[in-house]
């Protein structure tokens, strides 16, 4: 691929297929050179690191990748070190598995790992997550908020993320856990935003041009709160119901996209224009 149209992040909702097609899991692979690819797993959002980690690096080696390693940081300490950074010199892609998007954004934030995974990006290595590690990507990202229920003003719990994708806010297993109303809340408060909603075995592939294609079994639900016409987020009684009006959605099943710079979706037809 010309440097100039180069994939830079890969978003998966959680619940990729790990033991079928493995579709998404495949394309991670064949994005990041295929059997030249040199993925480094890094499991600082899960309890269970050894497991997660091994589980990744099986998967990958059998999709005919050449060379995994798995990266355990558990402190800002051991984030800052020189040596941690140099690891992924000859990463093709970093892929955060799940677990807890705050302790990547806590652990990892400012440090000079997260500096050199800024970097790498820019250097054209593919930074690819899934579930906690697809919410970690934005500005400012989903920590916690009711699902399955109404929105309400209340609930909804919000925190700087790494920052790797500018002007979005990302939730995951989405439409299986009902969060529609928590990103819905998220995108009131930060109109200038745009909400993305992964669901599960679902991911988006980002280029350096702005423009997102959607790989995967379930669907993209893309919410902009640009042209929001009016809403309660910020009056008194955090309690009640949230109210919004005249706010934009789209459902992005496999093969269609979205224009990031433009704010408009990519029908199926029009993706070999943009991707």
């Amino acid at each position: 691929m010309d440097k100039q149209e180069r994939i830079r992040l890969i978003i998966i909702g959680g619940g990729e297929d790990k033991k079928a097609d493995k579709e998404i899991l495949k394309e991670v692979v064949c994005l990041s050179g295929g059997d030249n690819a040199h993925i480094a797993v890094v499991t600082t959002a899960t309890n269970y690191p050894i497991e997660v980690g091994e589980e990744y690096k099986r998967i990958f080696y059998e999709l005919g990748a050449d060379k995994i390693e798995t990266i355990n940081i558990v402190s800002r300490k051991e984030a800052n070190r020189k040596q941690i950074a140099k690891i992924l010199d000859e990463c093709t892609c970093v892929f955060f598995v799940g677990g807890d998007q705050l302790r990547i954004s806590s652990i990892l934030g400012g440090t000079r790992f997260h500096d050199n995974i800024k970097q790498k990006l820019e250097d054209g290595v593919i930074i690819a997550g899934t579930s906690a590690g697809a919410s970690m990507m934005s500005e400012v990202m989903v920590v916690e908020g009711e699902e399955e229920d109404a929105p309400r003003k209340c609930t909804l719990k919000m925190a700087p993320g790494m920052g790797l994708l500018e002007g979005v806010i990302i939730d995951q297993h989405f439409n299986q856990r009902g969060r529609i109303g928590r990103l819905l809340g998220g995108v009131a408060q930060n109109p200038q935003t745009i909400g993305f909603g992964i669901d599960e075995d679902t991911a988006i592939i980002v280029n350096n041009k702005g423009n997102m294609s959607v790989i995967g079994s379930g669907v993209v639900t893309v919410i902009d709160g640009k042209e929001i016409g009016y809403t309660n987020i910020s009056e008194q009684y955090p309690d009640e119901p949230l109210a919004i009006t005249n706010v934009k959605i789209d459902i992005l099943p496999n093969g269609y996209g979205y224009d990031l710079i433009n704010k408009k979706a990519i029908t199926k037809l029009e993706t070999n224009n943009y991707i």
